[in-house]
């Protein structure tokens, strides 16, 4: 898969087979356009492109004054995308001179001059242009006129694509981690480096790492304790643990933090990025009276994760 970041550096594609989204979360809804994507451009003796954005279109028309959570950060994006086949990826710099683009410009300087499609893969429900004014019915009247075919997505895999995306956002905002992964069809991950904590953990036999994440628009799921595959980075095999997302409140501790227990493991990770996969939730975050009472608790938690490894 070839990646495109510069919209005015474009090869010329011939017959190209485009379609156009946000695709965040790279989930199952998506996986069934894209795989209409690449068997039209296969059918057509073309080229498969995907044309997304960056930021998220909403982040600059919709949420200016507050963040917009997203499953995946670029890369991740990037990475699960070139997983699925698709020939070429072209991500557009979304700011609000594209924004305001009327319609008719989006197809004439935008769709047609960039990528000349010999198809566009579109739902009937997609908009675009300034004030979205844009639809299908506009890609439709004008096709003719610039040599394309418009194939609708149907409208019931639309809809799986719109209730999957929100029940994703909010099963990860309950810690409902299975149900997230289920709709996902892979188990949700994050990455970050691993910095200096306040080493408590090795005072109870429990040394974490403590992961820093520097992507304010990554959603991080629900405070609480869960079972996690991770992966150093350099390394390609994973290493079983559970993971703390939240405040530390045994410590009176008010800062929200991320926190891995790797089982059998007793290398120096400080300054490695981990990629920490969610497997499952095991219990809320909870307060003790002391560091003895959390120790007992996380050696249940223990047994707990290494039970649902086994499961």
């Amino acid at each position: 898969m070839e990646i495109y970041q510069n919209i005015e550096t474009l090869p010329i594609f011939q017959n190209a087979v485009i379609t156009i989204g946000t695709f965040d979360g790279v989930h199952l809804g998506h996986l069934k356009v894209i795989q209409q994507l690449t068997e039209e451009a296969r059918k057509a003796n073309g080229v498969s492109i995907l044309i997304t954005f960056y930021p998220h279109p909403k982040q600059i028309v919709g949420y200016e004054n507050k963040i917009l959570y997203t499953l995946n950060s670029p890369e991740e994006k990037y990475m699960l995308l070139e997983k699925t086949g698709i020939e070429k990826l072209v991500v557009v710099p979304f700011d609000k001179s594209f924004s305001d683009l009327s319609a008719e410009e989006y197809i004439s300087n935008f769709l047609v001059k960039k990528f000349n499609p010999k198809t566009i893969i579109i739902g009937y429900d997609h908009r675009f242009g300034k004030n979205r004014s844009g639809n299908y019915e506009l890609l439709q009247k004008h096709s003719e006129n610039y040599g394309y075919t418009v194939k609708e997505i149907p409208e019931h895999i639309l809809k799986d694509i719109t209730i999957s995306s929100t029940a994703i956002r909010n099963a990860l905002l309950n810690g409902e981690v299975k149900i997230a992964n289920t709709y996902l069809g892979y188990n949700y991950f994050f990455s970050g480096k691993v910095i200096e904590g306040h080493k408590i953990g090795r005072t109870i036999k429990f040394p974490t790492a403590n992961i820093e994440i520097t992507d304010n628009h990554k959603l991080i799921p629900k405070n609480g304790v869960y079972v996690a595959n991770v992966k150093i980075e350099g390394e390609d095999s994973f290493l079983k643990g559970m993971m703390n997302i939240g405040t530390r409140p045994t410590f009176y501790d008010t800062e929200r933090h991320i926190e891995v227990h790797l089982f059998d493991f007793n290398g120096d990770l400080y300054n490695k990025t981990l990629t920490v996969h969610i497997v499952d939730r095991i219990r809320d975050e909870m307060r003790f009276a002391n560091a003895d009472e959390l120790k007992n608790q996380l050696e249940k938690d223990e047994k707990s994760a290494k039970k649902i490894f086994l499961s």
